[in-house]
């Protein structure tokens, strides 16, 4: 008998691969097509292409799911230079295994098609049936300097997470490897790099090689133990309007912690200490009325806490995909090994004035 959402993870799992073939494409090329959105965060011709792949995988095999996801066609409409080079892109990448290829069934179709698949991403979400979220290139900046990004896929299930997959074609494929210091910027798709990290509720986490075909063989993976707070290490946004990074500073420095923060995009950051490359994930509010997407954090949650690991918000509330397409009952996000989740919690709301 098959596991629960086994199905869900296999399609998740290669329509994110297939995604990633495109990103990293576009990633070699010199004109990246970048454009501003509303609030000034880059999009780039592979946000929309990814977008659209893992789009027509999901209403190949899960017409009745509703999509929450980043991007929409309302830019691609008017702008014929933006829409021809993302037509061409999906219509060219292909996995290399004809079978994997066929169960994503049959992509998009013409460039009318492109804008109605793009568009089927604009459900409000809900607590309510099955919503799938998808950020097609998390951390675009990330991926415009060389350094982190990530594909993100998750499954809800009336606002609970379910599936999450993380494509991060630019860490490690060794789960052994520490965070190195300079792992923001400058890291290419070269050999030995390229990570598919994934989970499935109740079943653990696990990580595989990217590759280009079919799925490679997973292994599962855990959250290191923290013994000693000194030799923790925690992650945090490159981009300080993300995160408040003096803050982070000063709960370091009460927790113990000597090393200096690793910075990087994206939610990179939780699948590396979901695997024991880090241990600490915090990312603390810079506004009072900024609300957390869904997209940027719902993979991410079920892969740690399918780790071992424990994900709340400041106040200690687990986070709320139900809402909406925002988090807008929660304030930041700390993620930790279940054992020491308590005492990293204790410290922020300290120095957040939150006790």
């Amino acid at each position: 008998m098959a596991s629960p959402y086994a199905r869900e993870l296999e399609i998740a799992q290669l329509a994110v691969q297939r995604a990633a073939i495109l990103t990293k494409r576009v990633f070699h090329e010199k004109a990246k097509g970048t454009v501003s959105k509303d609030d000034a965060s880059p999009v780039t011709i592979g946000d929309f292409g990814a977008q659209a792949l893992i789009i027509a995988a999901l209403r190949a095999n899960f017409p009745g799911d509703a999509i929450v996801a980043e991007e929409e066609a309302a830019q691609l409409r008017s702008d014929d230079k933006l829409r021809e080079p993302i037509w061409g892109l999906v219509r060219d990448t292909k996995l290399e295994d004809d079978a994997a290829e066929r169960l994503l069934g049959g992509g998009v179709k013409d460039v009318d098609d492109l804008l109605e698949v793009l568009d089927l991403g604009r459900s409000p979400g809900g607590r309510k049936g099955r919503v799938w979220t998808i950020d097609p290139i998390d951390g675009t900046k990330g991926f415009l300097r060389g350094g982190q990004y990530a594909l993100a896929l998750a499954l809800l299930e009336d606002g609970d997470v379910k599936v999450g997959v993380l494509g991060c074609p630019n860490l490690p494929v060794d789960d052994e490897a520490p965070l190195a210091a300079d792992i923001g910027a400058n890291q290419t798709d070269a050999e030995g790099r390229g990570v598919i990290f994934s989970a499935v509720v109740g079943q653990g986490a696990t990580s595989r090689p990217l590759g280009t075909g079919g799925l490679a063989q997973g292994k599962r993976i855990k959250m290191k133990e923290v013994t000693d707070m000194a030799s923790a290490s925690f992650c945090e946004s490159v981009e300080s309007c993300h995160s408040n990074q003096s803050e982070a500073a000063q709960i370091a420095q009460r927790l113990g912690i000597t090393k200096p923060s690793v910075r990087m995009d994206s939610q990179a950051k939780y699948g590396s200490i979901a695997r024991g490359a880090g241990d600490i994930y915090l990312r603390l509010p810079t506004s009072k009325t900024y609300q957390e997407k869904i997209w940027d954090h719902a993979a991410g949650d079920l892969i740690v806490r399918e780790a071992g690991g424990q994900v709340t918000d400041t106040k200690g509330q687990r986070l709320d995909f139900g809402v909406g397409r925002t988090l807008a009952t929660n304030s930041g996000v700390i993620a930790a090994p279940a054992a020491v989740h308590g005492r990293v919690l204790e410290v922020v709301q300290e120095v957040l004035g939150l006790k």
